[in-house]
Formats: C-alpha cells, sequence, structure tokens
C-alpha cells in the first residue's frame, strides 16, 4: 500500500484510524469541536490512500501519521482541557492544567517534520544535512503559526463559543508555548529518526 508497509500492514493501519475516528466521532462531547480537530484527519488519510501509487511513503512516516491521527481524534472526543489522560497525569504531577494540548503540541512538529523531510529529500535536489534540517524545522513551525491564525479566526467567529477548540485553560502565553513545543517536537525528531528515515529512504528495510 504505501513504500516500505506491505499491503496488508498499510490496510490494517488504516483500519485502525478509521475505527478510532468512528468511535471518537460517536462518544465526542462536541460534535462541532470534534471535527475541528480530526479535519485533518478526514483530509489525510483518503489523499495518503489516493497517492499510494504515486507517491508510497516510507514505513516511518505511515506509522507516525497513525499515530497524529490518534492522538488528534483522542483529543477531538474529549477536548484537549479535559482529556482523561491529561487529567490523570496532571494528578501525578500535581500541575495546574491538563497538558495533554502541549503533548499534542509537540507531536505536531515530531510527526510532520518527517513528513516535511520526505518531500523536501524527494522533490527537490536537496540532500540529507543542514539545509533540509534548517528547512524541515522552518515550515513545521510556520505549519504551527497557520494553526494559531486559524484559532484566532475561530475565536473572532464563534466567540467564547470556540473555548473549547482553544484550550488555552486561562494560559494567555498559550500561543508561544504551542508554536514552541512544536519547535522543540520537529527538532527531537530529526535527531531521533533522521537516520532511520534516510535508510528507509533509501530502500533499506531493517528489522
Amino acid at each position: 500500500m504505501v513504500r516500505g508497509v506491505g499491503r496488508a500492514e498499510g490496510f490494517l493501519l488504516a483500519g485502525v484510524v478509521l475505527a478510532v475516528l468512528v468511535v471518537t466521532g460517536i462518544q465526542a462531547r462536541s460534535l462541532g469541536t470534534w471535527l475541528m480537530e480530526v479535519v485533518w484527519v478526514l483530509i489525510g488519510l483518503p489523499l495518503v490512500v489516493a497517492l499510494r501509487k504515486r507517491f508510497p511513503l516510507t514505513r516511518l512516516l505511515v506509522w507516525l501519521l497513525a499515530l497524529h491521527a490518534i492522538v488528534l481524534c483522542y483529543g477531538g472526543q474529549y477536548t484537549y482541557a479535559e482529556t482523561p489522560a491529561g487529567e490523570w497525569v496532571q494528578g501525578l504531577m500535581g500541575t495546574q492544567r491538563n497538558n495533554y494540548d502541549r503533548f499534542a503540541h509537540v507531536v505536531q512538529g515530531f510527526v510532520p517534520a518527517i513528513a516535511v523531510r520526505e518531500v523536501l529529500l524527494r522533490r527537490t535536489p536537496l540532500r540529507p544535512g543542514a539545509w533540509v534540517a534548517f528547512l524541515t524545522v522552518c515550515v513545521c513551525v510556520t505549519i504551527a503559526a497557520g494553526f494559531e491564525f486559524v484559532e484566532w479566526f475561530s475565536a473572532l467567529v464563534a466567540g467564547s463559543g470556540a473555548d473549547d477548540f482553544l484550550g488555552t485553560q486561562g494560559d494567555v502565553w498559550d500561543t508561544q508555548w504551542d508554536m514552541f513545543l512544536c519547535l522543540c517536537g520537529a527538532v527531537l525528531s530529526l535527531l531521533i529518526w533522521r537516520r532511520v528515515h534516510d535508510r528507509q529512504l533509501a530502500g533499506d528495510r531493517p528489522g
């Protein structure tokens, strides 16, 4: 189905994401908020499937995208400020807020970093190195800023009705935190996955 992923494995991952979409949609506390959070999954999953032959993705990227989809669906089901997982961590660590949204913004950089890197290395003359890393991080932070614009526009249009979607929890620096954590996630992802990603792009399938 995708580069580095067997047909059965690819359909299994797609099936898991679809199942999570259905379950979280049915159990969503606010269907409108859930839709705003998972719209990227609703767009991305059909796109990956449609382009599986023309632009097959590496196994690493497919698994990361599935993980990201689950993170978005779970946050959309409960709203990021009220996820049970975040509340459990909040109680365990004694923090003043539910930090699931912080985790989600790290993931917002961690996963797209590999997607951006894959496109740059496969569709431009660039080669692995400092320029690819720099441009990857820049694109991820730009995407994060774009999401903040979407949240700002939602607040202007819906007013207090967008509170669940925004999930600021009273933090006046929430926008800055979101973009900073996306930056951290992108850098961390490149440090962890760069060599694995290079091997898979080269057609090596270790393990």
